[in-house]
């Protein structure tokens, strides 16, 4: 679906980049990276190996501090700001803020994080009792990513993809504005990679999405606008179209054997 037809061209900027240089010891890893994210749109970053990509990703999502450069959200400067900051304000990275307890139930881990966002500490050894005043929301969280069946399920139990849904759940659960997604396909069977896609999609109706993934062909699906880094530098940007016709984009990238 486009940005068009998600009426969501003329929203905003949700995040915005502007200068965001990265150095380890003299290597210049990011250099001078400049985008913007619009608001509710799904927004991929790619390049090939050693492009700079995951630098990038973790300076936006505040893993890692840059160099030099500016990082905005919503309008506000979150630069210098920690993760779990940046989480407060409902821009969450998946896979990461979103762990997932293997010997829980599908439905007690998505309760964990809800407990957490009304200020609550992820206390086991309170009662079920009082614990369960947040089942019926997080049953709407296990249905919204299509995991009601599997409910009361170990989340040692699922397979690869279904915990995947799950750690999207627990992300849900934290009721961001915003999300970060790193490699959401990685290591995925088709089947999962399809289910997965079909749940980001539904995610991104109501909320911004920003995704490293080295699936093209889940990106040309999935994304509204594309960023190609190659060496530490934006080498192209726009929609896959645009993107995948760019000789140097097809050279660096697309050319070097990622299908």
């Amino acid at each position: 679906m486009t940005t068009e037809e998600r009426g969501t061209g003329s929203a905003g900027v949700a995040l915005e980049a502007v200068g965001l240089t990265k150095e380890f010891k003299g290597f210049v890893a990011v250099n001078n990276v400049s985008l913007k994210v619009e608001k509710g749109t799904i927004h991929a970053l790619i390049g090939p190996n050693g492009a700079g990509k995951t630098t990038c990703f973790n300076l936006l999502t505040k893993f890692l501090q840059p160099t030099r450069g500016k990082i905005t959200y919503a309008g506000r400067d979150i630069t210098r700001l920690a993760p779990a900051e940046i989480a407060r304000l409902g821009m969450v990275r998946s896979f990461q803020i979103s762990a997932v307890f293997a010997d829980l139930t599908v439905l007690q881990n998505v309760r964990i994080a809800l407990q957490r966002t009304r200020g609550e500490s992820y206390d086991f050894w309170r009662s079920e009792k009082n614990l369960t005043r947040f089942d019926d929301e997080a049953r709407s969280y296990v249905a919204e990513v299509g995991l009601s069946e599997f409910l009361n399920h170990r989340a040692a139990e699922l397979s690869y993809g279904r915990k995947r849904a799950l750690e999207i759940a627990t992300t849900l659960a934290l009721d961001p504005k915003m999300l970060l997604l790193d490699e959401p396909m990685a290591g995925m069977a088709q089947e999962d990679v399809e289910r997965i896609s079909t749940l980001i999609r539904r995610i991104g109706e109501t909320r911004t999405i920003l995704m490293v993934e080295h699936n093209l062909s889940v990106v040309a699906d999935l994304s509204d606008r594309i960023t190609v880094l190659a060496r530490g530098e934006i080498l192209a940007e726009g929609n896959y179209a645009e993107i995948s016709k760019n000789p140097e984009v097809i050279d660096a990238y697309i050319g070097a054997g990622h299908e």
